[in-house]
């Protein structure tokens, strides 16, 4: 077995790999036509963020056999190209942790006391006590945007300096976070009683400008903004006129919308009241081994046992297993997607039940794969295959499966019922044919849509006209429509409209959507794309 380490890595990564008798080369800043050229040598690839692998480069890969990113982020790899080629794509979600929540930390400590802009005012010849009155974090309120896995370590480290905690995340069930000390509160609610903002929420389509103009107006004018998450959770036009006007007293950055970044890319670099970082939150010597660590392992059990840990592309299981029931993992998947992004609330109970042929077979892993589907539009590369069980554990989120022979309609269904803080949601799918997963029941409303890529869901009162002003709408919108399935309920005068559209329908065409008479309500989805 021969592995490519294309990225920089701490030297244990290597080390660890031979250990395992694996034949490493280590060609790191490769031009991609000669890291092109190379590829097609190699069974297993190590990168970090530097080494884009696009379709080109899949496709010039004969022998690969897996991908693997010491850190967490995916977004500089193909993955469906990787997973239509069989390429297994894993990465080290938990490395970091520790990591990005100290330097949170650190940043709110640097920018409450005013240390960078002293620093460079004493290199510059002055000393300017006055000038850089700092203020005490003892006492004050942390509003923490995501209490996930890494915020959960800044409140913890926040309450070791004295501080009270607060948080929202509509995602975590209430009776959890107050296990760890902190109050859960509406976004608006954090925002006025917060004296220090700290984000650590992944960036979706839902949380893309989540923090903007409406956001900071209701933040106190003493307040502090600290931003060590991901770009694009933040409205920079908004934060930068915020503290421009005094809206709020500072604000530390460690990520941009645009990285790398400059002055002209992000005024906010220009002001005195905001600190900023070149996305250090993963940047520690221990962070650093600890990734190359988990990847090196990771990669020699696979290649060498055929042991799968923390893929995002692919479960656990045996090639047999997979023969049998794969087209049910990737509906599992998609229904989980479906179901997070149509659902209100917490998660608090997932109930899947498989009916039919489907009941004989072993099917764990599609329960696993409904998992990773659904908590993937809140944690992104967060979660996958391996991890998914565990964060419902970590969530209190109940999750039971049924099996019976009986299935009235289908050969084989899978019926996935979410219970939420409030209410909740029942889908069905199967499989038509082989391979083509299709979405049967949702609700009470049967139908036969495919539930993958950008969608579009609407619930309308069922009159004439709706589905030509609805078309006539998203045409002028520049959006194509690919596939259409209406969803009847019988007795009723609502129906459902799902839509498969080339592109995902924009915050401000859905605006207009929702305007259009005798619509109910719509929602515009994100699911994962299938291999062509």
């Amino acid at each position: 077995m021969k592995v490519l380490i294309s990225d920089n890595l701490a030297p244990v990564g290597e080390q660890i790999l031979k250990n395992a008798g694996i034949d490493v080369d280590v060609k790191t800043g490769l031009p991609p036509e000669e890291l092109k050229a190379i590829i097609p040598d190699y069974d297993g690839l190590v990168i970090r963020s530097a080494t884009k692998v696009r379709a080109d480069l899949i496709e010039a890969a004969t022998r690969l056999k897996a991908v693997g990113r010491a850190g967490i982020g995916l977004d500089n790899v193909d993955i469906p190209t990787a997973s239509e080629k069989g390429i297994v794509v894993m990465n080290a979600p938990d490395g970091n942790a520790t990591t990005a929540a100290e330097h949170a930390i650190a940043m709110m400590m640097a920018l409450a006391r005013n240390i960078p802009q002293a620093t460079a005012s004493m290199k510059a010849g002055h000393w300017e006590k006055k000038r850089f009155m700092g203020r005490e974090v003892t006492d004050k309120t942390l509003g923490i945007v995501g209490i996930g896995r890494i915020g959960s370590l800044v409140a913890n480290r926040a309450q070791g300096l004295k501080m009270k905690v607060i948080a929202f995340d509509p995602f975590m069930p209430a009776e959890l976070v107050q296990q760890h000390g902190v109050e859960l509160v509406d976004l608006f609610e954090l925002a006025h009683n917060a004296d220090f903002v700290s984000v650590h929420t992944p960036l979706t389509k839902d949380t893309h400008h989540l923090l903007s103009t409406e956001f900071f107006s209701q933040m106190k004018n003493e307040a502090m903004f600290i931003d060590c998450a991901r770009g694009g959770v933040l409205d920079e036009e908004a934060l930068y006129e915020a503290l421009q006007n005094g809206r709020l007293a500072g604000a530390a950055l460690d990520v941009f919308e645009k990285e790398p970044t400059n002055l002209d890319a992000t005024p906010l670099l220009g002001l005195d009241n905001c600190i900023c970082t070149p996305h250090l939150g993963a940047s520690t010597a221990e962070a650093q081994e600890n990734v190359a660590c988990a990847i090196a392992e990771q990669m020699a059990d696979y290649l060498l046992k055929g042991v799968v840990r923390h893929a995002v592309n692919m479960p656990s299981v045996s090639d047999e297993v997979l023969a049998e029931i794969g087209p049910y993992i990737t509906l599992g998947e998609l229904l989980g997607s479906l179901h997070m992004q149509i659902s209100k609330g917490s998660v608090e109970e997932v109930n899947v039940e498989f009916c039919g042929e489907l009941a004989a077979q072993e099917t764990s892993s599609v329960t696993i794969a409904f998992l990773k589907g659904l908590f993937t539009p809140i944690l992104q590369d967060a979660v996958n295959f391996v991890n998914a069980p565990l964060i419902a554990k970590e969530r209190g989120i109940r999750v039971v499966e049924a099996k019976t022979s009986q299935s009235t309609d289908f050969t084989s269904l899978v019926r996935v019922t979410v219970k939420t803080s409030k209410g909740g949601n029942m889908l069905a799918g199967t499989v038509f044919g082989k391979q083509e997963p299709r979405l049967v029941r949702l609700n009470s409303f049967g139908l036969e849509a495919l539930p993958a890529g950008a969608m579009l869901l609407v619930y309308n009162t069922n009159v004439p006209g709706v589905i030509g002003a609805l078309g006539s709408t998203l045409g002028q919108g520049g959006i194509n429509i690919s596939r259409m399935t209406v969803g009847h309920k019988k007795a009723s005068e609502q129906n459902i409209i799902l839509l498969n559209t080339d592109t995902l329908v924009s915050r401000e065409l859905l605006e207009e959507v929702l305007e259009l008479a005798h619509i109910d309500d719509a929602l515009a989805l994100q699911l994962p794309a299938l291999d062509n």
